[in-house]
């Protein structure tokens, strides 16, 4: 397995964390995004100090642009990538928090929940597929909320939650529609709720208290990354390592057109 190469975005804390340091002590070179140098060091260090190897990628998916960079890197340094995780996110936010934007001037959870994700897997995708086989997996949630198209930055009547919500709602239906898309190419695309209410930073500013650990969340996003049981299966959503059907509205053809068709516009994606 010296070989395989492993992107895990959001890796330098949290669940994240926790699965890139699994996927280093089984012999992957693993890809470690984050924002932050230092936190990127140390993951590497942990990994290293395993005997696994690492190398880290920094780049704040909040900026359209910022993603760009990032896949054009990773594209250029790793012709093949077999396995891509997209676990970096935001949460709810603090109670009460006004609405906020990024760089782009889109509604911040939709760009980096979900717009950040479409446009990176878009762009590293022919790295993916000849990788095959190769798998895909989409940290998505439970918590999920119809997408209103009428207000879809939510520029009228805003709420972290239901921002959030509708992001992660979107990230599933961009699974469903990816894994039909490349169906027989030997790549699985996935997505799961890790786990309710992990003891992480995004809980805790949310006020939430917590449920579950992030050992429970990493068993289930490595239960679709690497396991013997899942290879094969595709086009799935996952309540920990279930599988499980996602919000109605996410089998919805009509709308999943519409959110593509967006999707590709505000990103530019190829």
């Amino acid at each position: 397995m010296t070989d395989r190469r492993a992107l895990v975005t959001g890796a330098t804390n949290g669940v994240g964390r926790v699965v890139a340091k699994r996927l280093g002590r089984e012999g992957w070179l693993v890809l470690v995004h984050g924002r932050d140098q230092v936190r990127g060091a140390q993951v590497l260090s942990d990994i290293e100090a395993d005997g696994g190897r690492a190398r880290f990628y920094r780049a704040d998916l909040s900026s359209m642009g910022g993603v760009r960079a990032l896949a054009a890197t990773l594209a250029q340094d790793h012709p093949r990538l077999h396995l891509l995780i997209n676990n970096a996110g935001i949460g709810f936010g603090s109670p009460g928090a006004d609405r906020q934007e990024s760089r782009d001037r889109f509604e911040l959870r939709f760009a980096v929940n979900y717009l950040a994700p479409f446009l990176l897997t878009r762009l590293l995708l022919p790295n993916v597929l000849a990788a095959a086989p190769a798998r895909i997996v989409n940290v998505a949630s439970i918590g999920q909320r119809d997408i209103d198209f009428n207000d879809l930055q939510m520029d009228r009547r805003y709420s972290g939650i239901d921002a959030y919500r509708q992001a992660k709602l979107a990230l599933i239906m961009f699974t469903f529609d990816l894994a039909e898309e490349i169906e027989d190419r030997g790549v699985t695309v996935n997505a799961l709720h890790p786990a309710t209410f992990m003891d992480t930073f995004m809980v805790r500013e949310a006020g939430g208290a917590p449920m579950s650990t992030v050992d429970d969340g990493a068993d289930a996003i490595m239960n679709l990354a690497v396991s013997e049981e899942t290879r094969g299966r595709t086009g799935g959503y996952y309540d920990g390592l279930r599988p499980t059907p996602a919000r109605a509205q996410a089998y919805d053809e009509t709308v999943r057109e519409r959110l593509r068709q967006v999707s590709f516009e505000l990103t530019g994606a190829p």
